[in-house]
């Protein structure tokens, strides 16, 4: 080459690195399914496993329970999703890093590995948010524990994204995994949220689309990671996990975080048509035939969200097969141990949380895996029987309408045993997606016999319902990040026009709104009047209230220790933690939406309850005025209690009432109770970000009591004449 031609390259060179190009930092792996049967795949998942210092009994049912178990079951995947360590104190109030309770992790994954007999390259570890509390910088501080004793970070996967592909002979199965842990982990409780990026987003849609170009296998798209989408808040530019994932036609998303704690059923179906804000039950359509179009493509039918129980208290381990493109799970309670023989139908699907649920006379169907029901059997001894039933349900209880024994597939190089039994599935066509029932039982050589649950299945294609009860729609049908900012405003709007437009209108109308006033014109519109103006007729306390309201909207309500290093204090409003890094000429806010956890819980059930009693109380207060003024004989048209007429009961109970001021006790038995509430919160405050109540957060910890403590100090007492003056029944016979 001559020097005209180097030279030329020479400056090429300098020219094309002159560009930034990307570049993905995303790890890929590809996995040849062998030893069959042929098409079908399953996978292991294992969730918050939250090892701990203080509870040495997680670690060491995990070491003893999961390794044989594995072993067993033999999968070609083993899925952890997050929350491996605890990072709780004993008093569950302050959380960071515990080097510790890595370390015991870091040993029981390489116990469990030798015991599995599985290629240690299977395993993949996620971070969850409890392995992110207190982390200043991810990736780039000592207390980032994951990226030193992570299966990961073990094998060197330190990027966000990591891609694994399941190879059998007619189908590619893609798992897609990331880490939407915050890059600044903060301390909790003001760190539940997953927050993907849009570089992060990037990364997991050019990973789902990675096989898209090739026609000539069939794909089959799963991702996994440790929070539910509903406990996901959009990036920067407003994209979602939920908009990526329909995008690409994912079938399935695993994840974690939620435990057992709200419910065992905690599932939902994402479509196109999911309202931003709240979805009422599982299914996003009603249960409705899935049909084939005129091209022979099936319809959108969204993806499934499917959040498993806890290793922490449940010991629940999760099972998932893909059985020629149908996804099935098992989930199996390890609290007494091991468990064997263990059975997973895959087909027919569990009509309650079908995915891919399409006619059998769909053009881009096979037929013939229609022609048996199948299920996977998992046992270290011999099985000698499998037998199918099928239920039917209309005669109003369950009435068995087929029993078939079941074969074995495959061979002894198989890597588990798929059970096969042939039927005439087109006997089982109903509309009713719950009327057939399925249900299997197993034996082995040393005659222990499992029975799988009973499961409702539609051949016709047909969702089941699928409804929560209030906590798993509280947690699984709610969009928190959406909602976190609508109910804050209208909280504010309505509190602030319950103490600004009554005083408006005073001022308008020049009206006195009294107990008086009331009783001569009763109606609710003049009764909610009386209530709400009330509380002018102690000045102060109405300006203590609207000051309150308007320093948490404006100023910063605590100041505390977000980091387990010393990385200096930040404040927290409602739009999250108020953090100036010594790189950053401009503060930023993290944690949002997670601030939500401190900020609605005061709002809620501290700040609107201190007002209705504030309230309560003024309006007592003027009742209790009323009724001095009756007794003592000053007003004697102002008849508020009189033993005339029928004297019955109720005068005697109501004067009773009133000379014991009962309400006013009732309300400071509930100020109290506002106050312990109040006091608890700043306790956990306190631990959780080291503050001291008196010199980083006095309004927010000291005016709620000082407000309810001066109402009670000016409500105690009414006009001073009237005290001094003896209280008597009956009419008064004139001014004493």
């Amino acid at each position: 080459m001559g020097m005209t031609s180097w030279l030329t390259l020479f400056y090429l060179t300098l020219f094309l690195s002159s560009f930034s190009f990307p570049v993905t930092h995303c790890t890929s792996q590809i996995i040849e399914s062998k030893g069959g049967p042929q098409d079908v795949v399953w996978i292991v998942q294992l969730s918050d496993l939250h090892f701990s210092v203080h509870h040495p009994d997680r670690a060491i049912d995990f070491k003893d329970i999961v390794g044989p178990m594995l072993s067993m079951i033999n999968p070609s995947l083993v899925l952890i999703t997050g929350d491996l360590t605890d990072g709780k104190s004993k008093d569950l109030l302050t959380m960071k890093q515990n080097e510790l309770e890595w370390l015991e992790y870091k040993n029981v994954m390489e116990d469990v590995v030798s015991r599995s007999g599985l290629d240690r390259r299977i395993f993949y570890d996620l971070r969850g948010n409890h392995d992110n509390f207190g982390v200043p910088f991810v990736g780039g501080s000592t207390t980032d524990f994951f990226s030193k004793h992570s299966l990961n970070a073990q094998l060197k996967r330190s990027a966000p994204v990591n891609s694994i592909t399941i190879q059998t002979g007619k189908r590619k199965i893609l798992f897609v995994g990331f880490d939407s842990t915050m890059s600044s982990g903060l301390r909790g409780p003001t760190n539940l949220f997953g927050h993907p990026t849009d570089s992060l987003l990037d990364e997991i849609s050019l990973e789902l689309a990675q096989w898209d170009s090739q026609t000539e296998n069939l794909i089959t798209k799963i991702s996994f990671g440790h929070f539910p989408l509903s406990f996901s808040a959009p990036s920067s530019s407003g994209r979602t996990l939920r908009d990526t994932f329909l995008a690409h036609s994912l079938s399935t998303y695993l994840c974690g975080h939620l435990h057992t704690r709200f419910g065992k059923n905690l599932k939902r179906h994402h479509g196109p048509s999911n309202n931003q804000f709240i979805q009422l039950n599982g299914h996003y359509l009603s249960a409705t035939p899935i049909n084939c179009s005129a091209s022979g493509k099936t319809v959108d039918e969204g993806f499934w969200e499917w959040e498993m129980g806890d290793w922490r208290k449940s010991r629940a381990m999760r099972i998932l097969a893909i059985d020629r493109g149908r996804i099935s799970f098992l989930d199996i309670d390890l609290k007494l141990g091991a468990k064997e023989p263990i059975i997973l139908p895959t087909f027919p699907l569990d009509s309650r949380f079908a995915s891919s649920m399409l006619e059998y006379d769909c053009v881009d169907q096979d037929p013939s895996t229609y022609e048996s029901i199948r299920a996977l059997v998992f046992s270290t001894s011999s099985i000698v029987k499998v037998v199918a039933r099928v239920f039917d349900s209309r005669p109003g209880k369950l009435l068995e309408v087929l029993e078939a024994p079941m074969t074995k597939f495959g061979n002894a190089l198989s890597r588990a045993d798929l059970y096969a039994a042939q039927w005439h599935f087109k006997a089982f066509e109903d509309p009713s997606p719950v009327r057939f029932w399925l249900q299997i039982e197993a034996t082995d050589e040393m005659g222990r016999t499992s029975l799988t649950d009973l499961r409702p299945f539609s051949i016709n294609g047909i969702h089941a319902k699928l409804p929560w009860n209030w906590k798993e729609l509280f947690v699984m049908g709610c969009q928190w990040a959406n909602l976190y900012y609508p109910i804050l405003w209208s909280f504010f709007l309505v509190v602030l026009s319950i103490l600004l437009v009554p005083k408006a209108v005073l001022i308008i109308t020049r009206r006195q709104y009294t107990y008086k006033y009331f009783k001569r014109n009763r109606s609710f519109s003049n009764f909610m009047a009386w209530v709400l103006a009330s509380v002018y007729q102690v000045p102060l306390l109405w300006y203590f209230m609207v000051g309150y309201l308007c320093y948490l909207i404006f100023c910063p309500w605590l100041f505390g220790q977000i980091f387990t290093e010393d990385e200096g204090r930040g404040y927290m409003t409602y739009k999250g933690w108020e953090f100036k890094s010594d790189q950053e000429k401009k503060p930023e806010f993290l944690g949002f939406p997670d601030i939500m956890v401190v900020v609605l819980p005061h709002l809620l059930f501290i700040v609107l309850p201190s007002i209705a009693v504030i309230h309560a109380l003024a309006a007592e207060r003027d009742i209790y005025q009323e009724y001095l003024l009756f007794s003592s004989g000053k007003k004697e048209d102002d008849i508020i209690l009189t033993n005339e007429g029928s004297g019955d009961r109720g005068d005697g109970i109501l004067k009773l009432g009133l000379e014991r001021r009962l309400i006013r006790h009732f309300l400071l038995l509930l100020s109290l109770l506002v106050c312990w509430k109040h006091f608890k919160n700043c306790r956990a405050l306190m631990k959780a970000y080291d503050m001291n109540p008196v010199i980083h957060f006095p309004i927010y910890s000291l005016l709620i009591p000082l407000m309810l403590s001066y109402t009670h100090y000016k409500t105690r007492e009414v006009y001073k004449p009237f005290n001094s003056l003896p209280i008597r029944s009956g009419r008064s016979r004139g001014s004493s």
